[in-house]
């Protein structure tokens, strides 16, 4: 199944120079929906996470999913202010701006295998700091990191040889 066919390009947003990828239409589509999910849980069972992170706000679409067809749990790696205290938080860049993410710190109990889902690999600050500055920092264990689109030109695979990764869909 082709699952770029189901991606809209939205050239200069959000900002001018940015062509944004709309999964929206694959989200939509229940064919294209079932087969991303069951593609990135088959590779995520490999990595026998315990459970999954997702990055809000597109990961939490299809982390949540994932987490169930591969039988554990899911976190939700939320915006400031989003959980009732106590969190901890990551900032990280992104293409075009700053941005963080927090969590509960007694979510991820030490040794526990992580499995990390975003809907985009862009540059890969926004894993990088999930993964060292949230899950490796309360004790966890990074064992892959998944994506529904990779954007290849801003090698974020590069930032992130660390772990293993999978992409649906590269541009």
């Amino acid at each position: 199944m082709n699952l770029a066919e189901k991606v809209r390009e939205v050239p200069d947003w959000p900002q001018p120079g940015v062509s944004f990828k709309d999964v929206t239409p694959l989200l939509a589509d229940p064919t294209s929906l079932s087969y991303a999910i069951e593609q990135l849980a088959a590779w995520g069972k490999e990595m026998r996470p315990d459970l999954v992170l997702g990055a809000e706000a597109r990961g939490f679409i299809l982390g949540a999913a994932i987490a169930r067809e591969i039988g554990c749990g899911f976190i939700p790696a939320r915006r400031p202010g989003k959980l009732p205290p106590e969190t901890v938080s990551a900032t990280y860049a992104l293409e075009y701006g700053e941005n963080a993410l927090e969590l509960h710190p007694n979510m991820i109990p030490a040794g526990a295998r992580v499995l990390i889902h975003d809907d985009v690999l862009a540059t890969g600050g926004t894993v990088e700091a999930i993964a060292t500055k949230l899950v490796e920092r309360l004790g966890g264990e990074v064992v892959g990191c998944c994506f529904l689109i990779e954007l290849t030109f801003l090698n974020g695979r590069e930032r992130l040889s660390d772990y293993d990764l999978h992409a649906l869909i590269e541009y």
